[in-house]
């Protein structure tokens, strides 16, 4: 295959193969006009029709998916769609990761993060920091919409979400500030913060040993979901929306609400995003490395293991290793291409995610670097 498309051979192979007197045009191979008026451009040379409309997304977005290509079927824009499928979870509060009943920060505050990437014009914004109102994601698509900027946080976040009618509320559900005062009584044994005990119990601190053993063999929750879309003209666009790392320092940011990190979309190649560690993401910008993997041939799955394996290769800090050297996190992947196909990837082996490419949504294995033990 020649640097500008597919060799003259080739045409002549796809020719045959569609059988005797079919003519095969470079152009329509190239690239295809949408229903928009858009060119879209195709991924390496060749697009191969797959399943689509196309959506996939991180393990809690089984709702998700199914709604976004519900969208997406019926005419709605890709990013219109991703988001709608996300606002599920945003709104559950069963769901303690995203959104409202989101785990808070360690003052018992729940802050949100989110970005918005729509591929067809290649726009996107973010909001980090955001307290009080329920659907990051949409203010995210506001601000990509309404400003000249690619990011707010905090404060000036919540204010432009007033000032175009956002309404606040407590985030916080009953069930989230039960955990987070779980963590807090068991910081440390030596506060005035006492961990559930009854009046025979003389040991408080070997309670507390014993509740920090039991928090040790749990993950800390990282929460996030990653949503992305292709549909029938392979336009693409996604969205990632999380409450963050549970119990995190006020103001912290991972890479969820950053393009780059926890979202990229290239609307002539694909798309990628990530759940996880947001640290680990955010020295590598892994969802901009996946995409230009893909660009450059890797399928979805390939191109998610590559940004495993540069995690693991970059992590030094032995806090962050285990005693065989490997990451004591986890960090996941997904991506998506134009050609309908997608994949997914994570550091260590137990995750899933979740796909529709029409019918009901289902959960599939991601591939993994190392085997849990």
């Amino acid at each position: 295959m020649t640097q500008n498309g597919p060799s003259r051979r080739l045409f002549l192979k796809l020719a045959a193969l569609l059988g005797a007197g079919a003519a095969v045009r470079p152009d329509t191979l190239l690239a295809r006009g949408t229903p928009s008026g858009r060119t879209v451009n195709t991924f390496n040379g060749l697009r191969a029709e797959g399943p689509r409309p196309l959506s996939i997304a991180s393990a809690n977005g089984l709702g998700a998916t199914q709604r976004a290509v519900e969208r997406m079927r019926a005419g709605e824009d890709t990013l219109n769609a991703v988001i709608a499928g996300v606002n599920i979870v945003e709104n559950d509060p069963e769901d303690m990761t995203v959104g409202y009943g989101g785990l808070p920060n360690e003052d018992g505050i729940v802050e949100l993060d989110s970005c918005v990437m729509h591929g067809p014009t290649m726009r996107g914004a973010g909001v980090a920091a955001l307290r009080n109102i329920k659907n990051p994601s949409l203010v995210a698509k506001t601000v990509m919409e309404r400003t000249d900027h690619v990011l707010l946080v905090g404060e000036g976040a919540l204010r432009f979400a007033r000032a175009h009618g956002f309404r606040e509320e407590n985030l916080l559900t009953d069930a989230a500030r039960e955990e987070w005062l779980r963590w807090k009584e068991n910081l440390s044994a030596k506060d005035d913060w006492l961990p559930p005990h009854t009046s025979e119990d003389r040991d408080i601190g070997a309670l507390h040993e014993f509740e920090m053993q039991r928090e040790a063999e749990m993950e800390r929750p990282t929460g996030t979901i990653n949503c992305l879309g292709v549909n029938e003209a392979g336009e693409v666009s996604g969205v990632t929306t999380t409450s963050g790392l549970a119990f995190k320092i006020p103001g912290r940011v991972g890479d969820s609400p950053i393009l780059g990190a926890g979202l990229y979309v290239d609307n002539a190649v694909g798309a990628a995003g990530s759940t996880g560690r947001g640290e680990a993401n955010l020295q590598s910008l892994a969802s901009f490395l996946i995409v230009e993997r893909m660009r450059q041939g890797d399928a979805p799955t390939d191109a998610c293991l590559f940004a495993c394996r540069r995690i693991a290769e970059q992590t030094k800090m032995k806090r962050l290793l285990d005693e065989q050297g490997r990451p004591a996190f986890n960090v996941n992947f997904y991506a998506l291409n134009l050609r309908g196909e997608h994949g997914a990837a994570s550091i260590w082996s137990g995750r899933t995610y979740a796909v529709n490419d029409g019918g009901e949504s289902r959960l599939l294995d991601t591939a993994y670097l190392y085997e849990r033990p």
